[in-house]
């Protein structure tokens, strides 16, 4: 058993190292949104294993607790890919360059001219063989790090939590409509009880 767990846990450093090495940046976006979900699945499980909480209760906090973990995921996953993809364009077009690139570059006129152009991609123009390849991945890496976790900050602390609040408040106002005034609501039974129509 002991040497099941261990080479099951090497399997997975093994595939962490190989699909995040050169790119820091999706390990960030990766680990966060497994953050936001494992925590929504720790959320509802506590829910639901807790006696103290009503039935009636539940069933008004889980699907709550779903939601606010479909946002928070999803939310996160948006904002960060969006900052990533749009700081890798300016690494790869030669907006944000270090100066062993910008040298490469102005040996290179035909490329040098179309700095900061859509359609010149330093990954493939620049031969892997040279230290200013190496420069331009190691700023890239950087660059796309750092914007990531900027856009993780916003989205965890300014942009999930307004579209969070948003939508509960919204929840919340129907559900405390439907206690109030249970006649305006239409139900049909169902084997696992009633639903809103």
């Amino acid at each position: 058993m002991f040497k099941f767990l261990s080479n099951f846990a090497q399997n997975r450093f093994n595939w962490i190292c190989k699909t995040f090495k050169d790119d820091t940046s999706k390990m960030l976006i990766f680990t966060g949104a497994m953050g936001w979900i494992l925590s929504s699945v720790a959320q509802v499980v506590g829910i639901y294993a807790n006696s103290e909480i009503s039935d009636e209760k539940k069933s008004f906090l889980v699907p709550q607790e779903m939601i606010d973990g479909a946002i928070n995921a999803l939310t996160f996953i948006g904002i960060t890919t969006i900052a990533k993809r749009g700081i890798e364009k300016m690494a790869s077009t030669g907006k944000t360059t270090t100066l062993s690139v910008r040298n490469f570059l102005k040996q290179h006129p035909d490329l040098e001219a179309k700095v900061g152009k859509w359609e010149l991609n330093l990954d493939r123009v620049i031969p892997k063989n040279i230290y200013a390849y190496k420069s331009y991945c190691s700023h890239k890496n950087f660059i796309t790090t750092m914007g990531t976790l900027g856009a993780s900050v916003l989205s965890c602390n300014i942009v999930t939590p307004l579209i969070r609040n948003a939508m509960a408040s919204k929840v919340q106002k129907n559900y405390i409509d439907m206690k109030n005034n249970p006649s305006a609501y239409k139900y049909y039974t169902t084997n696992s009880g009633n639903m809103k129509i």
